[in-house]
C-alpha cells in the first residue's frame, strides 16, 4: 500500500467512484439489449518500484458485451520514481523524479458501427507541482452530425460551468492531440483535452468532475440513439478500417499509453485501448 495524503485521495476516491456509476450505466445498456447481456469482470493489479518499494496499483474493468463489444474501465493509482531520461519530460519531474499518479481511463468499441467508439481519462498528478488532466473524444467510424453535435454541446457545458475560455482552448488542444500526422487525418471528431492544470486544486477538481459528469451523461444518451440502427457488411468494414487507424495513434503517439508503459503499470490495462478486431487495407 502506498499512504495518501487528502489531496491525492479525494481524486482517487472520485475516480472510483466514477468508475462504478459507468460500469452500471453500460450494464443497464445491455440489459436493454440482450436477454444474455454483458457483464464487467474486475481485475486489480500491483506494481513496485524497481528497489522493490510498494508502487500502488489499480483495477482493471473489462466488458465483452452485445452493444460494446469491448469496453475497459480503468482506474490506477501509482507512485514511485520516474527514470531520470523520463522524468526531463513530465511536468515537474526534471528536478526530482518521485511521483503519484491516480486516474481513469475508458475506451469503448462497439459491436454496431453507427454507434461511436469514445474515449474518456482524467487524472491527477503530483510531481513538484501538482496538477490535473484529461478529457474526451468521440471516434465515430461513421459519423453523424447530431451526434457530434450533441456531445461537444456537453463538453462546452461543464467547460463554461467554470471558465469560458476553457472550450475554445481545450477543443483545439483536442484537435490538435488526437491527429495521425503519418495519415494526415484525425482520430475522430474530437472533444475536449487539457493537462497541467496546477495552481487551484479545488477549481481545477471541480472541472475534472464536470468533465466526468458530462461524459457520464452524454454518452449514453448516443449509444441509445444508435445501437439499433441496421448495418451491413459495407458498414462494419468502414468500421474495422477506422479501428486500424486507431491502434496506430494509440500506439505510436498516445501519452497516457507511454506513461503507463514507462511507469511499470500493467500492460494489459494499459493496452486495453486497443480493439478487439481491426483491418489495415
Amino acid at each position: 500500500m502506498i499512504e495518501l495524503d487528502e489531496e491525492q485521495q479525494r481524486p482517487r476516491a472520485w475516480f472510483e467512484s466514477l468508475r462504478d456509476r459507468i460500469c452500471v450505466e453500460f450494464e443497464r445498456i445491455e440489459d436493454e439489449a440482450s436477454d444474455t447481456p454483458g457483464r464487467f469482470t474486475f481485475t486489480p493489479w500491483e506494481r513496485s518500484d524497481p528497489d522493490g518499494s510498494p508502487g500502488g496499483g489499480g483495477v482493471q474493468g473489462l466488458m465483452k458485451g452485445r452493444v460494446f463489444e469491448k469496453v475497459g474501465v480503468n482506474v490506477s493509482t501509482v507512485a514511485g520514481r520516474f527514470t531520470p531520461e523520463f522524468a526531463a519530460t513530465i511536468h515537474g519531474a526534471g528536478d526530482d523524479p518521485r511521483f503519484f499518479a491516480t486516474g481513469i481511463s475508458l475506451v469503448a468499441h462497439m459491436a454496431n458501427p453507427h454507434v461511436p467508439a469514445v474515449h474518456m481519462n482524467t487524472r491527477f498528478l503530483a510531481t513538484t507541482k501538482r496538477w490535473f488532466g484529461g478529457g474526451a473524444d468521440l471516434n465515430p467510424p461513421i459519423p453523424y452530425d447530431n451526434d457530434t453535435a450533441d456531445f461537444h454541446a456537453a463538453m462546452k457545458r461543464a467547460c463554461d460551468a467554470h471558465d469560458p475560455g476553457h472550450y475554445p482552448q481545450f477543443k483545439q488542444w483536442a484537435d490538435d492531440y488526437f491527429y495521425i500526422p503519418h495519415r494526415q487525418v484525425h482520430r475522430g471528431v474530437g472533444g475536449i483535452f487539457y493537462d497541467h492544470l496546477d495552481g487551484n486544486f479545488e477549481a481545477n477538481f471541480a472541472f475534472t468532475r464536470s468533465v466526468g459528469e458530462a461524459f457520464l451523461d452524454i454518452f449514453p444518451q448516443l449509444v441509445r440513439r444508435r445501437m439499433d440502427t441496421p448495418f451491413n457488411d459495407e458498414d462494419k468494414r468502414r468500421q474495422l478500417a477506422y479501428r486500424g487507424r486507431y491502434a496506430e495513434f494509440n500506439l505510436v503517439y498516445d501519452r497516457g499509453t507511454l506513461f503507463g508503459l514507462k511507469t511499470g503499470g500493467n500492460v494489459d490495462a494499459i493496452l486495453m485501448s486497443l480493439p478487439p478486431v481491426a483491418i489495415w487495407e
